[in-house]
């Protein structure tokens, strides 16, 4: 397998579902040095992401990204990642030994610019359906996300550059999805971000971990 070092620069379009979830069923699939940020008593924000990354980019691929909480770790704050899938080997492989994401492959079906269904196998993992872009804006944006690299937390930088525009969704997760148990039901804010310019920068340790969580090793 052959894959870029960090960064990777990559262009396409993406959503965003954005869930008010239980601190109570996500905590298990969250490291315990990792802080559960709650935004509401007992509540904490989980999101879903699918994005395409086409022509411009390092590789090419779709990919679905889960994350549980939003968390805090020594003064640093960003998101956790429980569930990522992708379409392309070097991207699995890449994300796995570089940011230590549990990167897996799966199959991904735009239909017709208004849904998409990501499936392993005969396992379907969620549908997004999901309105046409309404008014837009050009927005540059940064965030940052812990992941694992053996016993070291890390975080590592994303920044975007994108028309960001509101769009109407729904989410399903069926009960066999992996990531059913996270409970996001429907979503209270759906981003959409086209001509999307991302860029991810490579991982920095920040502390060690005394108990593996959600570990793909």
């Amino acid at each position: 397998m052959s894959y870029p070092q960090a960064p990777w620069k990559l262009q396409g379009y993406a959503m965003q579902t954005l869930h008010l979830v239980n601190i109570n069923r996500v905590r298990s699939l969250v490291p315990l040095e990792l802080d559960i940020i709650s935004v509401w008593p007992g509540k904490t924000v989980a999101s879903v992401y699918l994005s395409y990354y086409g022509s411009g980019s390092e590789l090419e691929y779709s990919e679905l990204i889960v994350v549980p909480a939003i968390v805090g770790y020594q003064g640093k704050f960003g998101a956790w990642v429980s569930h990522i899938y992708v379409d392309h080997v070097d991207s699995m492989a890449g994300g796995r030994d570089i940011w230590g994401l549990p990167k897996e492959l799966a199959n991904f079906d735009w239909e017709q610019g208004q849904r998409i269904t990501v499936r392993q196998g005969n396992r379907k993992l969620c549908t997004l359906n999901y309105g046409q872009q309404g008014m837009a804006w050009r927005q540059k944006l940064g965030a940052s996300s812990f992941s694992a690299i053996g016993a070291n937390l890390v975080i590592f930088p994303a920044e975007f550059e994108s028309r960001l525009g509101l769009i109407s969704s729904q989410l399903e997760v069926p009960a066999e999805s992996p990531f059913y148990e996270i409970g996001c039901g429907q979503p209270f804010l759906t981003t959409r971000y086209e001509d999307l310019n991302l860029q991810i920068g490579a991982p920095e340790v920040v502390g060690q971990r005394k108990v593996e969580v959600g570990s793909y090793r």
